[in-house]
């Protein structure tokens, strides 16, 4: 459940991302794969930083509830690393156009 909620976080701030680089020329699926993986990476990165398992498998079967799994490190990290990840690709493919 934390990897469905970390991909739609991703998927999320990837498209937030699309939006703010109209220049770039991404598609649809482009920011919307950016943002998933970037998603799942900056909730990783973020869980292990802060001291969370950076596996959500093992964090969803030991939280055991929702609530643990729609928290900081699962929404904010999913959207932040979504983002990143997406300005990241939109960045290159806007210079490669050049």
């Amino acid at each position: 459940m934390a990897l469905v909620v970390q991909v739609i976080a991703g998927v999320v701030g990837g498209q937030a991302v699309g939006v703010a680089l109209k220049n770039a020329a991404m598609g649809q699926l482009t920011k919307i794969l950016g943002g998933a993986v970037g998603g799942v990476g900056g909730a990783a990165i973020l869980g292990s930083l802060l001291g969370g398992t950076a596996d959500p498998a093992a964090a969803a079967t030991a939280a055991g509830g929702l609530g643990d799994t729609l928290n900081l490190k699962n929404l904010l990290g999913g959207a932040g690393g979504g983002a990143i990840l997406t300005g990241i690709i939109g960045a290159v493919m806007g210079a490669m156009k050049k």
